[in-house]
């Protein structure tokens, strides 16, 4: 699972002028069943998506396509993490540890 933070590098007025290629976008991402959550910071100074992959290079490629990104007005931040705890609701997206093995 990833964690992607956006924060503009831009005045409020190019991101505003993106937005709806922007939202347009995260609808396509949202249907692919990679974005699951997202949503403007507080205070507004970008956003945070919550998205599902094995693949930081594909989410990284997400990331670089998306017009906030690929215009300049936006920059990403991926955090991967191990979902290994959910809602009820989210339990689909629950993870297992990597196994470690041990010397010996």
């Amino acid at each position: 699972m990833f964690v992607l933070e956006l924060t503009c590098t831009a005045p409020v007025e190019p991101v505003d002028a993106l937005m709806q290629a922007h939202d347009a976008r995260l609808d396509t991402q949202y249907a692919a069943g990679v974005f699951i959550a997202s949503g403007r910071k507080n205070p507004r100074d970008a956003g945070v998506i919550l998205a599902v992959g094995d693949d930081r290079a594909q989410i990284e490629k997400i990331a670089a396509a998306d017009p906030f990104a690929a215009e300049g007005v936006c920059a990403y931040r991926i955090t991967e993490f191990v979902a290994t705890r959910t809602s009820d609701e989210l339990a689909p997206y629950r993870q297992q540890l990597p196994c470690r093995r041990t010397l010996g």
